[in-house]
């Protein structure tokens, strides 16, 4: 009788059959590249020609691969499967959230859950975590996503890598001050952040927005757009989709506060590009119609109506100047005294963004 393979504990402390040094290495190393955000995540390819009988190894490879749009994930989804029997269990739980995650049909609520209950027994797995996160980011669901984090939070308050997926979901549903405070911990993912596609350029946004609601000049704000956003097309491995999501959502903002001299050609060239296939803009990317609603209320006459819809805003997104000086503006064609209150408020909250 054949001995059976023996266990190895990846970088979460947990078991994976594999008798390959090798194999759970490249793991590791893809752990990282994930976390980091790193450009050289096809090193889990290495996992599986190290052992391809490794279960982790193929079903991650195949992940990878999925996500490509390679022929040969079929391969490694078939490999894992053929070995899953004796596969740890923490292997069985990552390989029955990533064969839903890559079916053609599946439904993104139930592949959240399916993660959820992953990390509910294997709480220190932070690559489930991120991809159960992004996954959230693409359904709109900066809320689902934080209470992911805080779900894994106590058992890995040493992990530098939390705070940064901490504060993500937090900025997100504009818990402002709170999203600085887990930001500050996190001392890792921050410096390396700069090489994902899509956290890149919605970084970059958001520092953009800054510069807007401080009423910066705007051609720091297209210097932002033409070198930190628009240019990571030229990467090979660039995410077109989300790119032209934060491009727009940028664009957007520029054109409703009247700065459209400097961006008339990007505005045009962003036409040509977009087609009806953007989608995972989060509630605060989309918050930009709203306010687009509101200029076109004070535009015609509704003020009243503009204000209610301005206070619904603020209830989310207080700490924002630009909500402030609409206020200000609808206060002031009713010829109501709270408006100078107002337009306070917003100088003091411009003033903060570089402080």
């Amino acid at each position: 009788m054949e001995a059976e393979t023996e266990m190895k504990l990846d970088r979460w402390g947990y078991e994976v059959r594999t008798c390959s040094d090798a194999c759970i290495s490249a793991i590791n190393s893809y752990y990282h590249q994930v976390l980091s955000y790193g450009r050289n995540r096809s090193v889990i390819l290495e996992a599986p020609e190290s052992d391809p009988e490794c279960v982790l190894g193929n079903i991650l490879a195949a992940h990878f691969l999925c996500s490509a749009g390679s022929s040969r994930a079929s391969q490694l989804i078939n490999a894992a499967t053929s070995c899953l029997e004796r596969a740890s269990s923490y292997e069985k739980a990552v390989f029955e959230a990533l064969i839903y995650l890559i079916s053609p049909d599946r439904d993104d609520v139930l592949a959240v859950e399916l993660h959820s209950k992953l990390l509910q027994d294997f709480p220190r797995d932070l690559v489930s975590l991120k991809r159960a996160q992004v996954l959230c980011f693409y359904m709109g669901r900066a809320d689902l996503s934080l209470k992911l984090v805080e779900q894994v939070l106590p058992i890995n308050v040493h992990e530098d890598y939390i705070y940064g997926m901490l504060a993500f979901p937090l900025l997100e549903l504009g818990r402002m001050e709170d999203a600085e405070t887990a930001g500050k911990k996190d001392t890792r993912s921050t410096r390396m952040i700069l090489g994902h596609s899509m956290q890149y350029t919605h970084n970059w946004w958001h520092v953009a927005l800054c510069y807007l609601e401080a009423h910066a000049p705007m051609e720091k704000v297209r210097d932002i757009y033409d070198k930190c956003i628009w240019k990571e097309l030229e990467r090979s491995d660039a995410m077109p989709a989300e790119v032209y999501l934060n491009a727009v959502g940028l664009l957007l903002r520029v054109y409703i506060r009247g700065e459209r001299d400097l961006f008339e050609d990007h505005l045009k060239n962003i036409a040509k590009c977009l087609t009806d296939q953007i989608i995972g803009a989060s509630d605060e990317q989309l918050d930009v119609f709203t306010e687009l609603h509101i200029i076109l209320l004070l535009n015609t006459g509704e003020a009243d109506r503009a204000i209610l819809a301005i206070e619904k805003q603020l209830k989310k997104r207080e700490g924002a100047p630009f909500l402030w000086r609409l206020l200000e503006k609808g206060y002031s064609m009713l010829g109501r005294e709270e408006a100078m209150s107002c337009g306070e408020k917003a100088r003091k909250l411009e003033a903060t963004y570089f402080n």
